[in-house]
């Protein structure tokens, strides 16, 4: 992506010109902020407490060899203070301030909508000992929190984002896009160092006028998301409510494959509602503030899908072009399929009328891709024909015995003859009164023994039909 003016949103060597140092009236340094227009600078609702409304904004990364300063004022109608929850969960903390005086359009930046977990990010932040500015690195590694807020885990113990880097905007090493904002740093108890970020999901939904800055596709598909009459009450099914916000808070399950079907309502509604709450940017503020008014355990986690998508009329090749764009995967002269196989990215994925896609076995077969690289995974089918049973076979009755035969193999090679000697030995010297020491191998035995019937079972129920019994447990 370009940069407001057309350049690279972050180089990797220079300051980059959207970083803003923000002081107060004593001069102090306060946080950091991102320019994000001429006269438009995005930072946190708390670093604007600490100025006493007086601001400076000061453009470290300009061109030549001044900073420039320029006095910045809040936007009342565009300030969202941390709130706390009864749990002491935090929400918003954004803020933006308009200058006195525009800036080059060349030293802006856009934001980006960018699936984030497992991202490698660099942070340009103010900390007292280096007030010129300095980067930070740090690995987005999951979602936290009803704002749907991001866990950074610094490269180094030295990189723990301090005062003076709140406000920062947080950029992708990859793609140099910027997909956040830093919120804090902390150290807890144990000496756990870590700090957290606003995404440009979770910054769009409480500053919608941001999405005039903001590039990248909505991680929900248009026919994916809730519409007015789906808040009404006969049209909650609420135990499939339960079950998709469990698999949206990661109920374990890495593949849950439903049907629901053209004409089913209630289900439908349901499967919008959820998909849509769990997204940070159309989440709306009531399902964050008050969600005990929701019944209880249909509420998901805000961030709890990376993308949903809406499979009818689409080819495999075009449902993969779309993950990989929310991957930010560059490289578009390739095969979108072979970028994510080479990326190896994970992410959480809701797929929509998988078997009414143009080529179906096509989104079986990037669907198996994602799998075996760890992405979590929730498939909707419109009918439980050949396309649900071949989906339950590639995705989960045929990993589960490929993992259980591996289990096997490995418990004999555990009970082997080797073992038996081992557990005679152990038997003639074991001193009387203590735990027998080949107990461990005895419970290796038993589980083998389970494993092997349980797979004669599964292989008669499914005789016949070319695959073992599903079970009821994926399914939602």
């Amino acid at each position: 992506m370009a940069a407001g003016g057309g350049g690279p949103a972050v180089s990797p060597m220079a300051t980059p010109s959207w970083a803003v140092r923000i002081r107060g009236a004593d001069g102090e340094i306060a946080g950091a902020g991102i320019l994000l227009t001429p006269q438009w600078v995005l930072t946190c609702a708390h670093v604007v407490d600490r100025t006493a409304d007086v601001m400076t904004a000061e453009f470290v990364g300009a061109a030549g060899h001044g900073v420039p300063a320029v006095p910045a004022r809040l936007e009342r109608d565009a300030y969202v203070p941390e709130t706390l929850d009864a749990d002491g969960d935090p929400s918003g903390d954004v803020a933006l301030l308009r200058l006195e005086r525009p800036r080059p359009v060349g030293e802006t930046v856009r934001l980006h909508r960018l699936s984030a977990p497992n991202r490698e990010v660099r942070m340009y932040g103010f900390p007292y000992e280096h007030n010129g500015g300095i980067w930070f690195r740090a690995t987005a590694v999951g979602v936290c929190g009803r704002d749907g807020q991001v866990q950074l885990i610094p490269a180094s113990p030295g990189e723990l984002a301090s005062p003076g880097c709140s406000g920062a905007g947080v950029a992708d090493s990859d793609t140099g896009e910027v997909i956040g904002m830093v919120l804090s740093g902390q150290e807890d108890r144990h000496g756990n160092r870590f700090s957290f970020m606003s995404p440009v999901e979770t910054i769009v939904r409480h500053l919608p006028r941001l999405d005039l800055v903001t590039t990248g596709p909505s991680a929900v598909d248009p026919q994916l998301r809730s519409t007015a009459d789906d808040i009404l009450p006969e049209l909650l099914d609420r135990p499939f409510a339960q079950r998709l916000a469990a698999w949206l808070r990661d109920d374990g399950s890495q593949v849950k494959i439903s049907v629901v079907r053209h004409g089913d309502a209630a289900r439908e509604a349901t499967l919008r509602r959820a998909i849509t709450l769990a997204d940070r940017e159309l989440r709306t503020p009531v399902s964050v503030d008050r969600a005990s008014l929701d019944p209880p355990g249909t509420v998901p986690s805000a961030g709890g899908h990376d993308l949903a998508v809406y499979a009818e009329g689409r080819t495999s090749a075009g449902i993969a072009e779309r993950i990989a764009e929310r991957l930010g995967l560059p490289h578009p002269e390739e095969a979108p399929l072979d970028r994510i196989r080479a990326a190896r990215a994970v992410l959480n994925l809701v797929v929509v009328g998988v078997d009414e896609a143009v080529d179906p076995l096509g989104v079986l077969d990037l669907l198996d891709v994602l799998r075996a690289d760890g992405s979590r995974l929730l498939l909707v089918l419109r009918t439980a024909g050949d396309c649900h049973r071949r989906a339950r076979e590639r995705l989960l009755t045929g990993p589960e015995r490929a993992r259980r035969a591996r289990l096997v193999e490995r418990l004999k090679e555990i009970t082997g003859p080797l073992a038996e000697d081992l557990r005679e030995r152990l038997a003639a010297v074991a001193p009387q009164g203590m735990r027998p020491l080949d107990s461990d191998l005895v419970a290796a035995h038993a589980a083998l023994a389970d494993l092997l019937r349980a797979a004669g079972a599964a292989d008669q129920d499914g005789e016949g039909h070319g695959e073992a019994a599903p079970g009821p447990g994926p399914d939602l």
